[in-house]
């Protein structure tokens, strides 16, 4: 990556578990209990608020549930 990111990770209710910068070129380590990581422009979360605890909702035609198996 050759910019900063905001990344929160997810659990499958939906709910922030942590949420972290990430600077350029740095990978991140797995957080216990997330489902899926969501990747925005860096400042994107202070400017939209979200915060750990918070709830999110996926909208969209087909099902984001990974694979059971």
């Amino acid at each position: 990556m050759k910019f900063a990111i905001d990344v929160a990770f997810v659990d499958r209710n939906g709910n922030v578990l942590k949420t972290q910068r990430m600077q350029r070129n740095r990978l991140g380590m797995p957080v216990f209990g997330s489902a899926y990581v969501v990747e925005a422009e860096s400042g994107a979360f202070a400017r939209w608020g979200l915060h750990v605890g918070d709830e999110l909702e996926f909208r969209g035609e087909e099902s984001i549930e990974p694979d059971p198996t």
